[in-house]
Protein backbone atom coordinates (compact mmCIF):
# COMPACT_ATOMS: atom_id res chain seq x y z
CA UNK A 1 0.00 0.00 0.00
CA UNK A 2 1.56 3.48 -1.16
CA UNK A 3 0.42 6.29 1.35
CA UNK A 4 1.15 10.02 0.59
CA UNK A 5 1.17 12.02 3.83
CA UNK A 6 0.40 15.67 2.97
CA UNK A 7 0.50 18.06 5.63
CA UNK A 8 0.07 21.79 5.02
CA UNK A 9 -0.21 25.25 6.99
CA UNK A 10 -2.15 26.53 4.60
CA UNK A 11 -3.79 29.64 5.78
CA UNK A 12 -6.13 29.31 4.26
CA UNK A 13 -6.33 26.02 1.87
CA UNK A 14 -6.35 26.90 -1.76
CA UNK A 15 -8.27 25.42 -4.83
CA UNK A 16 -3.98 24.49 -5.51
CA UNK A 17 -3.95 22.22 -2.47
CA UNK A 18 -7.41 20.77 -3.48
CA UNK A 19 -5.84 19.96 -7.71
CA UNK A 20 -2.41 18.55 -5.35
CA UNK A 21 -4.55 16.39 -3.48
CA UNK A 22 -6.82 15.12 -6.77
CA UNK A 23 -3.79 14.64 -8.61
CA UNK A 24 -2.31 12.74 -5.21
CA UNK A 25 -5.35 10.49 -5.50
CA UNK A 26 -4.72 8.85 -8.65
CA UNK A 27 -1.35 8.60 -8.02
CA UNK A 28 -1.13 6.67 -4.50
CA UNK A 29 -3.55 3.88 -2.23
CA UNK A 30 -4.26 6.37 0.23
CA UNK A 31 -3.96 10.53 0.37
CA UNK A 32 -3.32 11.39 4.32
CA UNK A 33 -3.53 15.42 5.01
CA UNK A 34 -3.42 17.55 7.75
CA UNK A 35 -3.62 21.00 8.84
CA UNK A 36 0.31 22.17 10.70
CA UNK A 37 1.57 24.65 12.13
CA UNK A 38 4.50 25.58 11.00
CA UNK A 39 7.54 27.46 13.40
CA UNK A 40 8.19 29.79 10.60
CA UNK A 41 4.98 31.04 9.65
CA UNK A 42 2.98 33.97 11.39
CA UNK A 43 -0.70 32.04 10.65
CA UNK A 44 -3.94 34.37 10.90
CA UNK A 45 -5.95 31.91 11.84
CA UNK A 46 -6.72 29.60 14.23
CA UNK A 47 -5.20 25.61 13.74
CA UNK A 48 -8.94 24.95 14.74
CA UNK A 49 -10.21 27.28 11.61
CA UNK A 50 -7.35 25.41 9.54
CA UNK A 51 -8.43 22.27 9.85
CA UNK A 52 -11.91 22.58 9.48
CA UNK A 53 -11.06 24.34 5.97
CA UNK A 54 -8.93 21.49 4.48
CA UNK A 55 -11.80 19.23 5.63
CA UNK A 56 -14.11 21.35 3.63
CA UNK A 57 -11.56 21.59 0.62
CA UNK A 58 -11.40 17.70 1.05
CA UNK A 59 -15.57 18.10 0.95
CA UNK A 60 -15.79 19.72 -2.52
CA UNK A 61 -13.53 17.48 -4.21
CA UNK A 62 -16.13 17.18 -7.38
CA UNK A 63 -16.27 13.94 -7.73
CA UNK A 64 -15.22 13.05 -4.24
CA UNK A 65 -11.69 11.18 -3.96
CA UNK A 66 -12.61 8.47 -1.35
CA UNK A 67 -9.13 7.53 -0.69
CA UNK A 68 -8.16 11.29 0.38
CA UNK A 69 -9.43 11.92 4.25
CA UNK A 70 -8.32 14.16 6.73
CA UNK A 71 -5.90 12.75 9.23
CA UNK A 72 -5.43 15.44 11.66
CA UNK A 73 -3.45 13.17 14.38
CA UNK A 74 -0.91 12.33 12.21
CA UNK A 75 -0.01 16.45 12.53
CA UNK A 76 3.73 17.09 14.41
CA UNK A 77 6.19 19.77 14.40
CA UNK A 78 8.41 16.88 13.65
CA UNK A 79 8.06 15.34 10.34
CA UNK A 80 9.66 12.11 11.34
CA UNK A 81 7.76 12.29 13.62
CA UNK A 82 4.82 11.92 11.77
CA UNK A 83 6.15 9.18 9.83
CA UNK A 84 6.51 6.90 12.55
CA UNK A 85 3.32 7.45 13.76
CA UNK A 86 1.89 6.53 10.28
CA UNK A 87 3.75 3.14 10.74
CA UNK A 88 2.08 2.66 13.95
CA UNK A 89 -1.34 3.19 12.21
CA UNK A 90 -0.75 1.74 8.88
CA UNK A 91 2.10 -1.02 10.00
CA UNK A 92 5.94 -0.75 8.42
CA UNK A 93 4.99 -2.90 5.37
CA UNK A 94 3.36 0.42 3.99
CA UNK A 95 5.23 2.41 1.48
CA UNK A 96 5.17 6.30 2.69
CA UNK A 97 6.09 9.26 0.66
CA UNK A 98 6.62 13.11 2.22
CA UNK A 99 4.95 15.49 0.01
CA UNK A 100 6.05 19.01 -0.01
CA UNK A 101 6.14 21.74 -2.29
CA UNK A 102 9.03 23.37 -4.78
CA UNK A 103 8.92 26.24 -2.18
CA UNK A 104 10.12 23.91 1.05
CA UNK A 105 12.75 22.10 -1.40
CA UNK A 106 16.11 24.28 -0.31
CA UNK A 107 15.31 23.82 3.47
CA UNK A 108 14.16 20.31 3.29
CA UNK A 109 17.94 18.89 3.97
CA UNK A 110 17.71 21.10 6.74
CA UNK A 111 14.67 19.20 8.45
CA UNK A 112 15.04 17.65 11.95
CA UNK A 113 16.67 13.94 11.80
CA UNK A 114 16.39 14.11 8.31
CA UNK A 115 18.44 10.87 7.55
CA UNK A 116 16.17 8.96 9.63
CA UNK A 117 13.54 10.51 7.97
CA UNK A 118 14.67 9.77 4.36
CA UNK A 119 15.23 5.95 5.62
CA UNK A 120 11.33 6.16 6.74
CA UNK A 121 9.87 7.47 3.83
CA UNK A 122 10.52 8.69 0.00
CA UNK A 123 10.04 12.64 -1.43
CA UNK A 124 7.47 13.91 -3.88
CA UNK A 125 8.23 17.70 -4.91
CA UNK A 126 4.97 19.46 -6.32
CA UNK A 127 5.97 22.46 -8.93
CA UNK A 128 4.68 25.51 -7.85
CA UNK A 129 4.49 28.33 -9.85
CA UNK A 130 7.35 30.90 -8.95
CA UNK A 131 9.86 28.61 -7.68
CA UNK A 132 12.60 26.53 -9.81
CA UNK A 133 13.42 23.05 -8.43
CA UNK A 134 17.12 23.33 -8.22
CA UNK A 135 18.81 20.53 -9.09
CA UNK A 136 21.24 21.02 -6.17
CA UNK A 137 18.96 20.69 -3.88
CA UNK A 138 17.49 17.14 -5.13
CA UNK A 139 21.14 15.95 -5.53
CA UNK A 140 22.07 16.92 -1.31
CA UNK A 141 18.93 14.93 -0.37
CA UNK A 142 20.32 11.92 -2.55
CA UNK A 143 23.46 12.47 -0.73
CA UNK A 144 21.58 11.78 2.51
CA UNK A 145 20.35 8.50 1.16
CA UNK A 146 16.79 9.85 0.37
CA UNK A 147 14.79 8.98 -2.90
CA UNK A 148 12.99 11.85 -4.25
CA UNK A 149 10.68 12.18 -7.39
CA UNK A 150 8.89 15.80 -8.95
CA UNK A 151 5.35 15.22 -9.92
CA UNK A 152 4.37 15.67 -12.96
CA UNK A 153 1.80 18.75 -12.01
CA UNK A 154 2.49 21.96 -12.01
CA UNK A 155 0.44 23.25 -9.46
CA UNK A 156 -2.60 26.39 -9.58
CA UNK A 157 -1.26 29.74 -10.36
CA UNK A 158 -3.31 30.83 -7.06
CA UNK A 159 -2.07 30.85 -3.47
CA UNK A 160 -2.94 31.87 0.42
CA UNK A 161 -0.38 34.67 0.00
CA UNK A 162 -2.85 36.27 -2.86
CA UNK A 163 -5.99 35.23 -0.98
CA UNK A 164 -4.66 37.57 1.75
CA UNK A 165 -2.91 40.35 0.37
CA UNK A 166 -5.38 41.15 -2.86
CA UNK A 167 -8.53 39.00 -1.82
CA UNK A 168 -7.84 36.81 -4.60
CA UNK A 169 -11.28 34.85 -4.02
CA UNK A 170 -10.69 32.50 -7.23
CA UNK A 171 -7.61 30.75 -5.35
CA UNK A 172 -10.86 29.09 -3.27
CA UNK A 173 -13.09 26.84 -3.05
CA UNK A 174 -17.19 27.51 -2.32
CA UNK A 175 -17.60 26.17 0.91
CA UNK A 176 -13.98 27.24 2.53
CA UNK A 177 -14.75 30.31 1.19
CA UNK A 178 -18.61 30.50 2.59
CA UNK A 179 -16.82 29.46 5.93
CA UNK A 180 -14.08 32.55 6.02
CA UNK A 181 -17.28 34.69 5.34
CA UNK A 182 -18.80 33.14 8.12
CA UNK A 183 -16.46 33.67 11.02
CA UNK A 184 -14.72 36.57 8.99
CA UNK A 185 -11.29 35.13 9.33
CA UNK A 186 -9.43 37.28 6.96
CA UNK A 187 -8.90 41.18 6.80
CA UNK A 188 -8.68 41.14 3.12
CA UNK A 189 -12.70 40.54 3.11
CA UNK A 190 -13.04 44.14 4.14
CA UNK A 191 -11.10 45.44 1.24
CA UNK A 192 -13.34 42.99 -1.08
CA UNK A 193 -16.13 44.53 0.02
CA UNK A 194 -14.90 48.03 0.12
CA UNK A 195 -13.91 47.09 -3.41
CA UNK A 196 -17.35 45.69 -4.78
CA UNK A 197 -19.80 47.26 -2.53
CA UNK A 198 -19.09 51.35 -2.20
CA UNK A 199 -21.52 53.53 -3.49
Amino acid sequence: MKIALFGTSADPPTAGHQAVLIWLSYHYDYVAVWAADNPFKAHQTSLENRIEMLRLLIKDIIPPRLNVNLEQELSNLRTVNTIENAQQRWGKDAEFVVVIGADLLGQFQRWYRIKDLLQLASVLVVPRPGYAIDKSNLEKIGELGGTISIANLTGLDVSSTAYREHGDTQALTPSVAAYINQKHLYKCQDSIKTKFYQP
